[in-house]
C-alpha cells in the first residue's frame, strides 16, 4: 500500500493533482473537509498544508478559528508521520498543545517536520512540532501534536 507521500508526489504530476489528493484525503477523513486544505508538499519527514482565509473558517472577530487552525496542524502531521513509520508501525494522536501568537488574518500554511528517522521497533510518544505562518511568514500558532506510534496489528 502506498504511503499519502507516494501517492501525493504521482498526484502532483498532474493538472489539478494536489487539490485532487487533498479532496481524497478530504474523502477519507472528511472532518478535515471544514477547513478546505490543500496539501502543497508532502514526503516523508515533511507536510505543508495551506487555508484560505475566507468566511467559513472565520471567528466572532473575523480571523481564523482557533480550532481550524488546531484541524489544519493535525491533518499536516497525521499525514506526514503516516508517510515517515515504518509499515510495521501505526500512530493515533494521543494530544496536543498550542500557543496562539497572533492574530491569525491571511491565508495560512501549517508547516510540519521531524528530522529523526523512527526506528521499526519503535513504541511510545512522538512529538511533532507543527508551526503556523501567515502570508508575511510570521508564525501565528504553535502546536506540540504527541502521537502515539505502536506494532501495527498482524493481519489476520
Amino acid at each position: 500500500m502506498a504511503t499519502p507521500a507516494q501517492l501525493f508526489a504521482k498526484f502532483r504530476g498532474y493538472p489539478l493533482g494536489a487539490r485532487l489528493f487533498s479532496a481524497a484525503v478530504c474523502r477519507r477523513a472528511p472532518y478535515f473537509a471544514s477547513v478546505s486544505p490543500l496539501f502543497l508538499d508532502l514526503r516523508p519527514g515533511l507536510a505543508e498544508v495551506l487555508v484560505r482565509n475566507r468566511r467559513k473558517v472565520h471567528n466572532h472577530l473575523g480571523t481564523v478559528n482557533a480550532i481550524a487552525m488546531c484541524a489544519m496542524c493535525e491533518l499536516a502531521a497525521g499525514t506526514m508521520i503516516d508517510s515517515t513509520l515504518p509499515k510495521s508501525l501505526r500512530w493515533i494522536p494521543r494530544g496536543m498543545t498550542v500557543r496562539y501568537v497572533k492574530k491569525a488574518d491571511t491565508d495560512l500554511v501549517a508547516r510540519t517536520e521531524l528530522d529523526t528517522p523512527i526506528a521499526a521497533d519503535f513504541q511510545g510518544d512522538v512529538v511533532v512540532p507543527a508551526r503556523v505562518r501567515n502570508t508575511g511568514g510570521e508564525i501565528v500558532m504553535e502546536a506540540d501534536i504527541t502521537m502515539y506510534v505502536s506494532a501495527r496489528p498482524a493481519a489476520r
